[in-house]
């Protein structure tokens, strides 16, 4: 679409700016990037857009900014027209965001934790619960499949867009961590669904560098594990030795 005044504040290797990328893509609306300076450097139109959290992405639309990964991918979805992202059914709805917040709830600190390992005892412990979390979704696929190719359906929709973002960082934690998450045994639903994802027209060309996030992720790594720790103190806990 011509015309639109579409702006997206963005960081390369966020998955949750991802997932408003390709939601436009999705809609084919025409958009102007803008790579922010998460690490020392943020704009001042990020810091007007999203005074709160301070984080990207931002979707900034004829002027007005909306913030928060899915609440920008339902107002894509509700602002242009079909093919649309969420089912139109309110259960089926329902459905694709409850599984949506799972995800986003679930993934990242799965990645970090498998990453992190502040001891192996505990990296144990969070790959063991990546596998879990896999093994359910493999599920949850499996009741949207009925031969289809994606939680959608024939086409990308809202689950798969979440799940989708974070195949870079889940490869990224596989090299990091030297283990596999995603088996062709385990889970060959994913295993064939993530193919289908990265090359949907959609998605191509928009995934993150994977040599590029797995080096970002060791520059990372001290910082997570410095977050980890201070969440494991303010809850009285010890830190593992």
């Amino acid at each position: 679409m011509a015309g639109e005044d579409v702006k997206v504040l963005g960081f390369w290797s966020s998955s949750f700016v991802l997932q408003t990328r390709i939601a436009l893509k999705i809609k084919d609306v025409s958009y102007e990037y803008v790579e922010e300076d998460l690490m020392m450097n943020k704009s001042e139109l990020l810091l007007q857009s999203n005074p709160i959290y301070k984080k990207v992405p931002v979707l900034l639309h004829a002027g007005r900014a909306i913030c928060e990964s899915q609440i920008i991918v339902e107002y894509i979805d509700t602002t242009w027209n079909s093919p649309p992202i969420l089912p139109l059914d309110p259960y089926d709805r329902s459905f694709a965001k409850f599984w949506a917040v799972f995800i986003d709830d679930k993934i990242p600190s799965a990645i970090q934790g498998a990453v992190i390992g502040l001891t192996e005892v505990a990296k144990a412990k969070h790959v063991e619960e990546f596998h879990s979390v896999l093994k359910i979704l493999e599920t949850v696929l499996a009741k949207c499949d009925e031969g289809k190719s994606f939680f959608g359906g024939d086409n990308l929709g809202y689950i798969d867009i979440v799940l989708g973002s974070f195949l870079s960082g889940i490869r990224a934690a596989e090299i990091l961590a030297m283990l596999k998450f995603f088996d062709e045994e385990k889970t060959p639903l994913l295993v064939s669904w993530a193919e289908r994802f990265c090359t949907h027209s959609a998605v191509r060309g928009m995934m993150p560098d994977l040599d590029k996030l797995v080096e970002l992720s060791i520059l990372l790594k001290p910082m997570w594990k410095a977050q980890a720790e201070a969440t494991i103190v303010a809850a009285g806990g010890v830190i593992p030795t």
